[in-house]
């Protein structure tokens, strides 16, 4: 199949009027956004985010914010309402920014405002900022201001948040304290309540107790003692008529006052020494045996009296009556002191009783106590570390000795605009004004079914015609057609531009519409 390129052409020049229609109203609008666009400055401004002076294996920074999350902070800070309206109207970014809406400044703040992050693995993490204004100054002086803005932010971030932390360790060690000191409080006021039954004196008051039980034990030996003893000498009495002497007056024998000595001895053992003791035993053996010796000698001496002595045996009588009362006073006077200590012991040892079986409640309840002091204790000692780690990072932080960011380049005014490329503009209409009159003529020649050549004559009929005569415009209709023609093209010259004008000057600057009809499309 052969290309017939004298008929493409011939459709061509039929439909010309299609192409130069499209190829003029592109290239009107190209031509006039070229020429009517304002000149556009960009300046920009790149930042470091530098780590931190100190390592941290020295001292730990108080901020750990990870580095992109900080300039993502940072550009949501930097370019909220409040601040992007202030910038622009301090500058007078715009002009006729006084007629604009607040809505349209931001919006067209937010669209002339260009931030990228950039951050990796081994990698420095740095912001770039840019501006375009129709100034040059202005587009330097407002990135300078981002970049002041973001260097004033990054700041007061870092040390307000060292601040916050440093109070608030504060605070918790403060609160801590008064906490410790109560709980402090409440030990102290249950030892002093339970002073006689703390766990720290259950070794003593046991070993107190065992002491006592053993006095205890002795009183009462002793006690039984004296009243044998009482029992013996009341016994001798009813025996003997006497207690220690004879009728006659005569001086008491040895073996008497030996026995006298050994009962003194056996008291004096019993107060110390338990019954079953050997020396009690040893005691106790002799005196039995003295007391028969003493027993027959008061029984021998008082049967070779009776026959010399028989007229005084009524005052002798009296006299050894006398003294049975006198000792047995004094014993009866020994028991009763005796007895008396035994009801203090026992009463004693009931209430040391008392507080050794409450002891087990008491250590449970001082335990606790002890162990929520412990547990307090420990978060205080944690919360004065924290606080010493948060003083050393809030004095990093007042020094600018931790992470922080720094300015690599600053904002300049630019030489020349960024903005038109006039000759790009242009070309580009050119392109597309070829393009689009290419199109029209491909379209409507696809939406035209009729018969244009003799070939499609013969397709639709299958027949072939002899000669084909085309349709024939009188001069008349050329010369209107062309007419036609050109008086479209010259109104499409014509409204483009000014429609293009018309925008620019009461809805909204070209270059605006431009990056907002950029962005929309971008997003």
């Amino acid at each position: 199949m052969t290309i017939d390129l004298k008929y493409y052409f011939a459709i061509f020049r039929r439909r010309f009027h299609y192409f130069a229609l499209a190829f003029v109203a592109v290239l009107a609008v190209a031509g006039t956004a070229a020429l009517k666009l304002p000149p556009t400055y960009t300046s920009q401004a790149r930042l470091l985010l530098e780590s931190p002076q100190i390592p941290n294996s020295l001292a730990a920074p108080t901020v750990s914010t990870a580095a992109l999350e900080q300039l993502q902070i940072f550009e949501q800070r930097l370019m909220t309402r409040q601040n992007l309206l202030e910038i622009a109207r301090r500058f007078q970014v715009f002009p006729g920014i006084d007629t604009m809406s607040p809505d349209r400044i931001v919006d067209a703040m937010r669209d002339s405002t260009q931030i990228r992050n950039s951050t990796g693995r081994d990698q420095a993490t740095t912001m770039t900022i840019a501006f375009s204004a129709r100034s040059a100054a202005t587009a330097a002086a407002v990135v300078n201001e981002y970049v002041t803005r973001i260097l004033n932010f990054s700041a007061s971030m870092r040390t307000n948040q060292a601040e916050q932390t440093l109070q608030f360790f504060k605070q918790e060690v403060e609160r801590l304290s008064t906490s410790l000191n109560a709980q402090s409080a409440k030990i102290l006021s249950f030892q002093n309540q339970h002073r006689g039954a703390l766990p720290a004196t259950l070794d003593f008051r046991m070993t107190e107790q065992s002491s006592l039980r053993e006095r205890l034990n002795s009183v009462q030996r002793q006690v039984a003692d004296l009243r044998d003893q009482k029992q013996r000498l009341v016994a001798i009495f009813n025996a003997t008529g006497g207690v220690s002497t004879n009728s006659t007056g005569a001086s008491v024998s040895p073996e008497a006052q030996h026995l006298t000595a050994l009962q003194a001895q056996l008291a004096q053992a019993l107060a110390v020494l338990s019954k079953s003791n050997p020396k009690v035993l040893m005691l106790k053996a002799q005196i039995a045996q003295l007391e028969k010796t003493v027993t027959h000698q008061q029984a021998a001496a008082a049967a070779g009296a009776a026959t010399t002595a028989a007229d005084a045996s009524n005052n002798v009588s009296t006299a050894q009556k006398a003294m049975l009362d006198i000792q047995t006073a004094q014993i009866d006077g020994r028991i009763t002191q005796l007895e008396n200590q035994e009801q203090e012991l026992v009463k004693t040892l009931a209430k040391l009783g008392k507080s050794i079986d409450e002891t087990a409640d008491n250590k449970i309840a001082l335990d606790a106590l002890e162990r929520d002091y412990d547990n307090i204790q420990s978060q205080y000692n944690a919360a004065v570390t924290r606080l010493s780690q948060a003083s050393t990072g809030e004095r990093i932080e007042a020094l600018s000795k931790g992470q922080r960011l720094a300015v690599l380049d600053p904002a300049t005014a630019p030489d020349q605009p960024s903005r038109p490329d006039r000759r790009k503009i242009i070309l580009l209409g050119l392109i597309a004004g070829v393009a689009l009159g290419l199109g029209l003529i491909v379209l409507r020649e696809m939406l035209d079914t009729s018969l244009r050549r003799p070939a499609d004559l013969t397709n639709a009929l299958g027949v072939t015609p002899l000669v084909a005569i085309p349709y024939v415009r009188t001069p008349g209709e050329t010369v209107g057609r062309r007419m036609i023609t050109l008086g479209a093209l010259m109104l499409v010259a014509v409204v483009v531009p000014l429609s293009m004008w018309a925008i620019d000057t009461y809805y909204m600057p070209l270059d605006l519409l431009a990056a907002k009809i950029q962005t929309k499309l971008g997003g």
